[in-house]
């Protein structure tokens, strides 16, 4: 683990500084599958709202495969992914069952990429993998469960950039085994793909 983090100390001091930094602002949606509170459905009834969005911040980091290169680049992002909320209202007093189930899950992604730049008022393209730690946090009634996970996925996308400070883009994801599970039931399943419009600012 030390050697882990002395090599990433020592990519980090050699990286040029001419490199470029950025913020992106990210709006889109997802896989979902909530599929303990979908069996409660199923049963009990009652009013279901299944949150399909995701809203996500990043930072990133970009620089040139070699030095004068403007076209081939590598970059790092990390964010923050907000996903919509699953809600169950159940009143069934048939069965004799009363209850709020509701489900919020918030992730932390990282990604390492390659990105063809095509530069100001073009398009560039980029394609990449990494790791996502993801938490879900369910209550039932009085009673709360949590989960954490950390699982791989795969990234690409494309922008337009319109000024040498703003891009717009395209990105899609494919998480592979964003199911979280306790005690029998699954409180959350982000696996599989999910699409976004960027908005990135570039310093």
């Amino acid at each position: 683990m030390k050697k882990i983090l002395l090599l990433s100390l020592l990519v980090f001091l050699s990286m040029p500084l001419f490199a470029e930094y950025g913020i992106g602002v990210k709006l889109g949606v997802g896989e979902n599958d909530p599929k303990s509170m979908n069996e409660m459905f199923d049963v009990y009834g009652g009013d279901k709202t299944e949150g399909d969005g995701i809203f996500s911040l990043e930072f990133l980091y970009e620089f040139p495969l070699q030095a004068g290169d403007e076209v081939n680049k590598l970059g790092i992002k990390a964010g923050f992914d907000f996903y919509g909320e699953n809600e169950l209202k159940i009143k069934n007093y048939y069965y004799g069952v009363r209850g709020r189930f509701t489900e919020n899950t918030w992730a932390l992604p990282v990604t390492g990429y390659y990105k063809y730049d095509g530069g100001l008022k073009n398009f560039s393209f980029y394609g990449g993998l990494g790791f996502t730690f993801i938490r879900t946090e369910v209550e039932l009634g009085s009673e709360d469960f949590s989960k954490s996970k950390l699982f791989a996925h795969i990234a690409g996308g494309a922008e337009y950039r319109f000024t040498q400070l703003f891009a717009l883009g395209l990105d899609l994801k494919y998480n592979i085994g964003a199911k979280l599970e306790k005690e029998g039931g699954t409180l959350s399943d982000r696996s599989g793909f999910s699409g976004a419009l960027a908005g990135r600012f570039y310093f």
